[in-house]
Protein backbone atom coordinates (compact mmCIF):
# COMPACT_ATOMS: atom_id res chain seq x y z
CA UNK A 1 0.00 0.00 0.00
CA UNK A 2 1.66 3.18 -1.13
CA UNK A 3 1.01 6.36 0.80
CA UNK A 4 2.18 10.09 0.13
CA UNK A 5 3.49 10.82 3.25
CA UNK A 6 7.01 10.28 4.66
CA UNK A 7 8.05 7.98 6.62
CA UNK A 8 9.95 8.99 10.02
CA UNK A 9 11.76 6.54 11.95
CA UNK A 10 12.67 7.80 15.89
CA UNK A 11 15.39 6.68 17.56
CA UNK A 12 16.29 7.18 21.14
CA UNK A 13 16.66 5.26 24.67
CA UNK A 14 14.29 5.22 26.78
CA UNK A 15 13.96 7.84 29.31
CA UNK A 16 14.96 11.48 28.19
CA UNK A 17 16.00 10.72 25.25
CA UNK A 18 12.55 9.19 24.39
CA UNK A 19 10.69 12.12 26.13
CA UNK A 20 12.84 14.65 23.81
CA UNK A 21 12.25 12.95 20.93
CA UNK A 22 8.50 13.11 21.65
CA UNK A 23 8.74 16.47 21.69
CA UNK A 24 9.58 16.30 18.28
CA UNK A 25 5.64 15.13 17.34
CA UNK A 26 4.25 18.12 16.26
CA UNK A 27 7.27 17.85 13.53
CA UNK A 28 6.19 14.26 12.46
CA UNK A 29 2.51 14.90 12.63
CA UNK A 30 2.07 14.11 9.01
CA UNK A 31 4.45 11.20 8.80
CA UNK A 32 4.41 7.99 9.25
CA UNK A 33 6.27 7.18 11.98
CA UNK A 34 7.96 3.93 13.52
CA UNK A 35 10.14 3.98 17.02
CA UNK A 36 12.91 2.39 18.09
CA UNK A 37 13.57 2.17 21.49
CA UNK A 38 13.97 0.31 24.65
CA UNK A 39 11.03 -1.90 26.26
CA UNK A 40 10.67 0.09 29.33
CA UNK A 41 7.48 0.87 31.35
CA UNK A 42 7.47 4.50 30.47
CA UNK A 43 8.14 3.84 26.85
CA UNK A 44 5.47 1.35 26.66
CA UNK A 45 3.28 4.33 27.60
CA UNK A 46 3.93 6.96 25.89
CA UNK A 47 4.04 4.60 22.62
CA UNK A 48 0.94 2.45 23.04
CA UNK A 49 -0.76 3.70 19.99
CA UNK A 50 2.73 3.60 17.52
CA UNK A 51 4.68 1.32 15.86
CA UNK A 52 7.60 0.45 17.72
CA UNK A 53 10.59 -1.84 16.89
CA UNK A 54 12.26 -2.92 20.91
CA UNK A 55 15.76 -2.74 20.66
CA UNK A 56 18.41 -4.00 23.22
CA UNK A 57 19.69 -2.64 25.97
CA UNK A 58 21.54 -1.76 27.89
CA UNK A 59 24.01 0.05 25.36
CA UNK A 60 26.79 1.57 27.74
CA UNK A 61 29.71 -0.58 27.00
CA UNK A 62 27.73 -3.31 25.97
CA UNK A 63 29.15 -5.18 22.56
CA UNK A 64 26.64 -8.11 22.20
CA UNK A 65 23.62 -5.51 22.57
CA UNK A 66 25.81 -3.06 20.32
CA UNK A 67 26.13 -5.91 17.89
CA UNK A 68 22.19 -7.11 18.27
CA UNK A 69 21.11 -3.85 17.63
CA UNK A 70 23.11 -3.30 14.00
CA UNK A 71 21.56 -6.48 13.31
CA UNK A 72 18.01 -4.94 14.05
CA UNK A 73 19.28 -1.81 12.01
CA UNK A 74 20.04 -3.52 9.03
CA UNK A 75 16.80 -5.67 9.18
CA UNK A 76 14.34 -2.61 9.86
CA UNK A 77 16.05 0.48 8.25
CA UNK A 78 16.35 -2.12 5.04
CA UNK A 79 12.95 -3.23 5.32
CA UNK A 80 11.02 -0.01 5.94
CA UNK A 81 13.18 2.39 3.70
CA UNK A 82 12.22 5.24 6.07
CA UNK A 83 12.48 8.69 4.77
CA UNK A 84 14.66 10.20 7.36
CA UNK A 85 16.35 8.76 10.51
CA UNK A 86 16.21 10.99 13.89
CA UNK A 87 17.36 10.23 16.92
CA UNK A 88 18.17 12.49 20.76
CA UNK A 89 20.18 9.52 21.46
CA UNK A 90 22.00 7.34 23.18
CA UNK A 91 24.03 4.96 22.11
CA UNK A 92 21.13 2.88 20.44
CA UNK A 93 21.50 5.71 17.53
CA UNK A 94 24.68 4.46 16.33
CA UNK A 95 24.29 1.54 14.27
CA UNK A 96 20.53 3.08 12.75
CA UNK A 97 22.81 6.46 11.70
CA UNK A 98 25.62 3.96 9.99
CA UNK A 99 23.05 1.87 8.19
CA UNK A 100 21.16 5.07 7.16
CA UNK A 101 24.02 6.47 6.09
CA UNK A 102 24.97 3.49 3.97
CA UNK A 103 22.03 3.68 2.27
CA UNK A 104 21.70 7.61 1.55
CA UNK A 105 19.37 8.09 3.87
CA UNK A 106 18.90 11.41 5.50
CA UNK A 107 19.39 11.65 9.12
CA UNK A 108 18.55 14.21 11.77
CA UNK A 109 20.65 14.03 15.20
CA UNK A 110 19.44 16.38 18.41
CA UNK A 111 22.23 16.57 20.93
CA UNK A 112 20.42 16.19 24.30
CA UNK A 113 18.88 19.25 26.50
CA UNK A 114 21.09 18.54 29.48
CA UNK A 115 25.00 18.47 28.17
CA UNK A 116 25.89 22.33 27.64
CA UNK A 117 29.15 22.02 28.67
CA UNK A 118 30.59 18.80 27.14
CA UNK A 119 29.85 17.13 23.75
CA UNK A 120 28.00 13.67 24.66
CA UNK A 121 29.86 10.10 23.02
CA UNK A 122 26.68 9.46 20.68
CA UNK A 123 26.62 12.94 19.61
CA UNK A 124 30.41 13.09 18.91
CA UNK A 125 29.90 9.63 17.02
CA UNK A 126 27.48 10.46 15.11
CA UNK A 127 28.00 13.88 14.11
CA UNK A 128 30.30 13.10 10.93
CA UNK A 129 27.46 10.60 9.62
CA UNK A 130 24.29 13.35 10.42
CA UNK A 131 22.73 15.07 7.24
CA UNK A 132 21.59 17.47 10.46
CA UNK A 133 23.06 18.10 13.44
CA UNK A 134 21.31 20.32 16.24
CA UNK A 135 21.69 21.64 19.02
CA UNK A 136 18.80 22.64 21.89
CA UNK A 137 21.17 25.40 23.43
CA UNK A 138 23.75 28.36 21.55
CA UNK A 139 26.12 27.12 23.89
CA UNK A 140 26.40 23.98 22.85
CA UNK A 141 27.48 24.84 18.78
CA UNK A 142 30.84 25.52 21.02
CA UNK A 143 31.18 21.95 20.72
CA UNK A 144 29.43 21.18 17.37
CA UNK A 145 30.44 24.36 14.98
CA UNK A 146 27.88 24.32 12.33
CA UNK A 147 25.07 22.75 14.60
CA UNK A 148 22.12 24.34 14.22
CA UNK A 149 19.80 25.54 17.09
CA UNK A 150 16.48 24.40 17.07
CA UNK A 151 15.87 25.52 21.26
CA UNK A 152 14.92 23.37 24.11
CA UNK A 153 12.57 20.45 23.34
CA UNK A 154 11.90 19.98 27.03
Amino acid sequence: MATDRPHALLVGSAGGHLAQLIRLQPWTDGCIRTWVTFDKPDARSLLADEAVIWAYHPTTRNIPNLLRNTVLAIRHVRRLRPDIVVSTGAAVAVPFFVVARLLRIPTVYVEVFDRIDSPTLTGRLCRPIATRFCVQWPEQQEHYPGSVVIGPLL
